[in-house]
């Protein structure tokens, strides 16, 4: 299907309007598509060239109308953690793995606009893609809500030098002072496993392929990024609303 579209691209470049407008089979398309190149070579990166800006529209397009109609629950989930201001006036919502070694480095930068921005939201995302011990770090840190014991929790967590996994997790929780077998069983909660179910259709709707990543007002922030970075989005978001 791409090679036929590069065909109708390429001749629809070289031919006249008029001649083009008329109903072509596809082996006559292709036919003049070939009799183009070889007399213009040339025309192949220019038929390259439209077509990867065609598809670069309509995937930004489709993008920004996923985001328009998911912005309501990215910023709002009740099933969320939020640090930061709760009734803040920008929110920015950050899909992470414990596991990811630029979500650790991130922690630092996220930390810090929280604390230079008293009037930030910070949602949080568990997006656990790397791995069974991230699957058990991401279930254990949304049960540590029943404890109050999240924030701690997750800094904690984003702080290991070590991989994140059962081991490593249950010892974690043991040192902040978490109940384990109460830990455990909640980790069983439907509204867990529906966290990470949401992240993971809100993460492939905005067409993130990696952690971090950030939605800072409408913009989608796929990668690691500094403090002063995220405050220049975050200025931007406010003057927006």
């Amino acid at each position: 299907m791409k090679s036929l579209r590069l065909a109708v691209l390429a001749v629809s470049i070289l031919l006249p309007l008029p001649a083009f407008a008329q109903e072509l089979s596809e082996e006559r398309v292709k036919e003049l598509a070939l009799e183009a190149i070889l007399e213009n070579p040339q025309i192949i990166m220019e038929a390259v060239q439209l077509l990867e800006q065609q598809e670069a529209t309509a995937q930004a397009e489709a993008t920004a109308d996923v985001l328009k109609e998911q912005r309501q629950l990215l910023e709002q989930d009740p099933n969320a953690p939020v640090l930061g201001n709760p009734d803040g006036d920008v929110t920015v919502v950050e899909f992470f793995d414990y596991n990811c070694p630029y979500c650790r480095r991130a922690m630092s930068e996220v930390g810090g606009l929280i604390e230079a921005d008293p009037n930030v939201r910070l949602v949080f995302r568990e997006w656990p893609i790397l791995g069974d011990g991230s699957v058990f770090a991401a279930k254990a840190a949304l049960a540590a809500r029943n404890q109050d014991k999240y924030k701690e929790f997750h800094w904690a967590l984003m702080g290991m030098e070590e991989r994140a996994q059962e081991a490593s997790v249950l010892r974690i929780a043991e040192e902040i002072g978490l109940d384990v077998d109460q830990l455990r069983s909640d980790m069983e909660a439907p509204e867990v496993q529906a966290h990470v179910d949401e992240s993971m259709r809100l993460a492939q709707a905005l067409g993130f392929n990696g952690t971090p990543s950030f939605v800072i007002g409408y913009n989608l922030v796929p990668g690691l990024v500094e403090q002063d970075q995220l405050e220049a989005l975050v200025y931007e978001a406010r003057e927006k609303e």
